[in-house]
């Protein structure tokens, strides 16, 4: 962000978040929190963005206040509040809100507060909502009204400190008794009501408690700043309480009040918690423990442990878990701790044969980090998570969130690996954000409901509020469900980050492990992850006219496939084994022979002739149609195949017409290294190309003006793939 932008931020900043006046000195917030959740940490970052004075309640006192078997409880923040107000009884001029913490957020400032609360000319006002709690039974007693919310809700009201006093100086409850139920039965009472003079906040003016009116609410959108307005009675609350089951709309909501926002920057208190790792040295970074789960068989995972390697993070400061329940994929984890594992502080790996279930294996990655004081992060990835963000890592860290998660998706697709919203039955739901999320219109760091595939947990977290047994067992629930829903439980808030690009996710559907390298078979399934396995990285400078040879006339030559590429192919086909000579019945391909045989494997003989139609079409096509203006195709193939050419087996090919419009030969491995000899001669012409070069390929004309003959192997064993196109 530029300095300007930033103090343009800053000001109007302030500017929101002022408002006050010497009215405002009257006024004073009183809330009860016992412990410093994330929760609590939200609003009273809100109270400070308008400039609320509080005062807390009961802050590290054990809480009574709720037994989970009952239907309600509260009847300590009574007592506190009861207490609290002793000394202000006589304030006649003060003016007292009263509201939850750990579910409320402040949508504005104590100047439209105190204004509004003046305009309603009671003097004790409580919220109103549209549910009666805790006892149905009084719903008769209750007033009628014409318009508006009937029933009185305790999370939040406001008055004059004397009257506030009035109201609770005859509480002499318990702790774990209601105070839903103590102010329900004073605002029942015509003479209590009168004489403490109360009402109802019936359209939702000063407070919103959002059970029971989630339709009613949307957010507004208007000069870099984001309010909740109530569509049904067009007002715009000061107070949002997530009362009930709505504490998550209450985290959505909390994504944008209060905040100075643009959809450009996100909003401008996302780094409000963030830390910078600049100017560490390597062993003075934080030791972080990843865990790697290898759950199902999954394409490109050498890439995977490659990119594991090319993190920014110092190895020794690093430990890895890994857990691999494929049998497939035992020799590439095998080989990795061989080859890498000294690198890191220390390696564990539980293999197929140790039969870990997935909740169990990702319960004792986590525990591993719990048990050992020193770890001061842990960050679980899955096997089918594309991480291209080197910086990951640090980035995650440096938020300081106790639970965070990079943005990842599936390319092209809204599948992602984190939830706007939860269903009332606790699985997916749509959030109105979800897709500018995923396609970073909206960027920012986001309090979400549900997060997979990756996410980084502080280790304090872990030894303290998830400090608990498998986070990951659920009898309904599969594992990352059953995690997500204990981590809320607890009251920690889930965290996404979508302000960097940091990769995505596999597709993992239809993925075969019949062959020897089974990711070349994925270029329907995740075409980008293929392309950049398989396509020569020069390939895009060929397409744009850059780095395409002409040997001969009308004979092209440029680059195509990786050296992987080449060699995967090369060994597929040895791996098949099946070379025959062309005259052979199996190289009769849909009505179409080779003119002149060759030892040979059709791409159909592998079950490849889709996948290699597929390349053809988005790789070959549009370089043909460039290179050849005018011409159009659709790459039909009847013949396309790996031939094999040796000294001792067959060498050459005499001279010939390809039955084809245009052919394709791609040298799959390297002459002057793995043969000699070899090449291509356009008798025609009388040109030759006889260097040809690994993943390069020669595209020439077929039928009629490119007679030519394939020059012979003396040393080695040479490998072209082959294909004539026609159309």
């Amino acid at each position: 962000m530029v300095p300007g932008r930033l103090l343009l931020l800053l000001a109007l900043l302030a500017a929101e978040g002022s408002g006050g006046s010497e009215r405002d000195e009257n006024l004073l917030v009183l809330t009860v929190a016992t412990k410093e959740t994330e929760g609590f940490t939200r609003f009273k970052r809100s109270a400070q963005f308008f400039n609320y004075k509080i005062q807390v309640l009961g802050l590290d006192e054990e809480w009574h206040g709720e037994d989970d078997k009952a239907a309600a409880g509260g009847g300590q923040k009574v007592r506190l509040l009861k207490s609290a107000l002793q000394q202000h009884a006589d304030k006649e001029d003060l003016i007292i809100l009263f509201t939850e913490s750990y579910d409320v957020l402040f949508a504005s400032g104590p100047a439209e507060l105190l204004k509004k609360f003046k305009q309603a000319k009671s003097k004790v006002v409580f919220s109103a909502e549209n549910f009666i709690y805790p006892d149905r039974k009084l719903e008769a007693k209750y007033p009628q009204v014409r318009d508006g919310k009937r029933f009185l809700g305790s999370g939040g009201f406001i008055g004059y400190a004397p009257n506030l006093n009035k109201l609770v100086e005859d509480w002499k409850g318990q702790d774990n008794d209601s105070d839903q139920l103590f102010y329900t039965n004073i605002f029942l009472d015509p003479e209590k009501r009168e004489s403490i003079n109360i009402s109802l906040d019936r359209r939702s003016r000063i407070f919103q408690n959002l059970n029971g009116a989630l339709d009613e609410v949307v957010l507004k959108f208007e000069n870099s700043r984001v309010r909740a307005r109530n569509l049904l009675y067009d007002t715009l609350p000061v107070v949002i309480h997530g009362n009930g089951p709505t504490k998550l709309q209450l985290n959505y909501l909390g994504n944008y009040i209060p905040r100075i926002w643009t959809f450009e920057t996100g909003c401008t208190v996302c780094d409000e918690d963030a830390r910078s790792l600049a100017g560490y040295k390597d062993g003075e970074l934080p030791f972080i423990l990843i865990g790697i789960f290898i759950e199902q068989p999954t394409p490109f995972f050498s890439q995977f442990l490659k990119r594991l390697q090319t993190l920014h993070y110092p190895k020794k400061q690093t430990q890895l878990f890994i857990h691999n329940h494929e049998e497939h994929h035992r020799s590439q984890v095998d080989t990795f701790v061989k080859e890498h594992g000294k690198e890191y502080r220390a390696i564990k790996v539980i293999g197929p044969d140790d039969q870990l279930e997935n909740a169990e294996a990702r319960h004792l990655g986590m525990d591993l980090c719990r048990q050992d004081p020193s770890c001061e992060y842990y960050l679980s990835v899955d096997a089918d998570v594309v991480l291209k963000n080197p910086e990951t890592v640090r980035i995650l860290i440096e938020q300081n969130k106790q639970v965070i998660a990079p943005l990842v998706s599936r390319h092209g697709k809204l599948w992602s690996n984190f939830w706007g919203a939860l269903s009332p039955e606790g699985y997916y739901a749509r959030s109105e954000d979800y897709v500018d999320i995923v396609q970073r219109r909206r960027v920012g760091i986001w309090n979400v409901p549900y997060i997979s595939n990756i996410y980084l947990i502080k280790g304090k977290t872990l030894r303290s509020e998830l400090d608990q047994g498998n986070l990951f067992q659920s009898s309904k629930l599969d594992a990352d469900m059953a995690f997500c829903q204990n981590v809320r439980d607890q009251g920690v808030f889930m965290f996404l980050t979508n302000r960097h690009p940091f990769g995505h996710i596999l597709s993992l559907e239809n993925y075969e492990t019949t062959h020897l390298h089974n990711d070349l078979w994925q270029i329907f399934n995740n075409p980008e992850d293929w392309e950049e396995k398989y396509i020569h990285e020069n390939y895009t400078a060929a397409l744009k006219g850059k780095l395409v040879e002409m040997p001969c006339p009308d004979v092209y030559w440029f680059p195509i496939f990786t050296d992987t590429a080449c060699d995967e192919l090369v060994e597929e086909m040895e791996n098949f084994g099946q070379w025959s000579a062309g005259g052979n019945v199996d190289n009769r391909i849909q009505g179409g022979y080779e003119n002149v045989p060759t030892i040979d494997i059709h791409m159909n003989q592998v079950r490849f002739e889709r996948e290699w139609y597929k390349f053809l079409l988005e790789y070959i096509a549009p370089i043909t149609e460039k290179l050849y203006p005018g011409y159009y195709t659709k790459t039909q193939f009847e013949l396309a195949f790996v031939v094999r050419y040796r000294p001792d087996e067959q060498p050459s090919l005499v001279p010939h017409h390809d039955a084809s419009t245009f052919t394709i030969n791609i040298a799959l491995n390297r002459v002057g290294i793995d043969y000699e000899g070899g090449g291509c001669r356009f008798l025609r012409y009388n040109c030759s190309v006889r260097a040809p070069r690994k993943g390069w390929t020669l595209m020439h004309p077929g039928r009629l003006t490119h007679y030519h003959e394939g020059l012979p192997t003396t040393k080695g064993t040479r490998y072209i793939a082959v294909s004539f196109l026609d159309p």
